[in-house]
């Protein structure tokens, strides 16, 4: 079967134009300004007919085609807490926001310390929607900060990602056992950037002194190598003051193969104009968001991850830190990054679906001839009012519902 998408605005990490994009059975065969519709069958007195191909022409229409969103950092809450999120409706918000990939944290119950929880999980997903879903692994088992026999028992390139995400190690050995088990076995390891000691006080000085104990650790551990493995990865999860991400761009600088992530909400709201919305890390002061954008502009930032965190009303009302954000990141995005003048389209394609895919491996992210046809429509000049109620996502907790935005998801292929 083949689908001709003709005279749409085609957008990727390094093209932006007025054109047509030709897909054969899930895969881009051709892009290009003008394409001629592949020859038709010749069906007696009916006249031309084609049965095996589809047009869809966009003359007119004022929407973009850019290649769908890939989410490096959500939650499910499955199984354990489905009353907040499940993978149905997780999956469904997926979709709804643009996005055909999402990467999961491990902190469900039970915790996700083992391959076979993590190819159940990505199994039942499968059968559930047609997206790819990635299950990540704990770094310490159950999350109790110490164990990581489990790290041991995995083979080179099992799985893509470990974390301990909503937490953080706190023990500076069993982090720098963590580096050096997972540069041996090709693994990344994604920071959930906090030290403890400072949570309940200050949770500026957490994140900070976290980064920079993570930094120097991985330096030691990864410094010098010269081969993707002897490098080791280091991925900071929602980086969000302004000296965290100093420290990343001055690490990047050194030649450490660091890359971080940023969420719609810490560069599209200030802790004050949220009210102080409790998420964590915490919504910052306006310095720490233009500090985010000016690393967004200079290449320091790889990703835009949501930190999709759902829960109920009863869980936020005792104060359950997060919000939800499959369905909200790209409007808030758009508006805030590409409307506001700090990126262009191109830029925050980039970082939301080019590098995050190619972090998990995935043929998709761009349009070019063998890429997977995994594709957004979006209408950009049209405001639109969120409501959160008529999202898929189970949740409802977002300070940002009633707010006006540009950017709306019309389609998902």
């Amino acid at each position: 079967m083949q689908t001709l998408y003709k005279n749409i605005r085609i957008v990727d990490d390094t093209q932006d134009f007025t054109g047509c994009v030709l897909v054969e059975d899930g895969i881009i065969t051709q892009v290009a300004e003008t394409i001629d519709e592949p020859a038709f069958e010749i069906l007696g007195a009916y006249g031309l007919y084609n049965s095996n191909l589809i047009v869809r022409d966009f003359t007119g229409e004022d929407v973009v085609l850019m290649p769908a969103f890939t989410d490096l950092h959500a939650h499910f809450r499955d199984p354990g807490f489905t009353y907040k999120e499940d993978l149905q409706t997780g999956c469904e918000a997926a979709i709804q926001g643009g996005y055909t990939a999402v990467n999961l944290m491990p902190n469900t119950n039970p915790v996700c310390s083992s391959l076979k929880q993590a190819r159940e999980i990505e199994k039942r997903a499968k059968e559930i929607c047609g997206i790819t879903v990635n299950q990540t692994l704990s770094m310490t088992k159950d999350l109790e900060g110490t164990n990581i026999e489990h790290l041991k028992s995995l083979k080179k390139n099992e799985i893509l990602f470990v974390t301990d995400d909503g937490k953080g190690v706190q023990d500076d050995a069993v982090m720098r056992q963590i580096f050096e088990i997972c540069k041996e076995k090709n693994i990344t390891v994604l920071s959930h950037a906090e030290d403890s000691k400072y949570s309940a006080t200050d949770m500026r000085k957490a994140e900070n002194e976290m980064t920079a104990r993570d930094i120097r650790l991985f330096e030691e551990v990864c410094y010098g190598g010269t081969t993707a493995t002897e490098r080791g990865h280091l991925h900071f999860c929602h980086v969000s003051t302004e000296e965290a991400i100093e420290m990343i761009a001055e690490a990047q600088a050194k030649g450490l193969n660091i890359t971080c992530e940023v969420t719609p909400h810490h560069i599209f709201a200030t802790g004050d104009e949220a009210n102080h919305y409790r998420v964590n890390p915490p919504l910052r002061m306006q310095e720490d968001l233009d500090a985010l954008i000016k690393a967004m502009q200079a290449g320091n930032v790889f990703a835009i991850a949501t930190d999709h965190a759902p829960h109920s009303l009863e869980d936020k009302e005792k104060g359950a830190p997060g919000m939800i954000g499959l369905e909200l990141a790209f409007p808030l995005c758009y508006t805030k990054l590409v409307r506001g003048g700090f990126l262009t389209l191109s830029q925050l394609v980039k970082l939301m679906s080019t590098n995050p895919s190619a972090m998990m491996k995935l043929n998709k992210g761009k349009i070019v001839e063998g890429m997977n046809a995994e594709f957004v429509i979006a209408e950009l000049q049209q405001e639109y009012v969120i409501d959160v109620f008529s999202m898929a996502t189970k949740s409802r907790n977002t300070p940002f519902n009633g707010i006006s935005v540009f950017g709306k998801v019309l389609e998902v292929i």
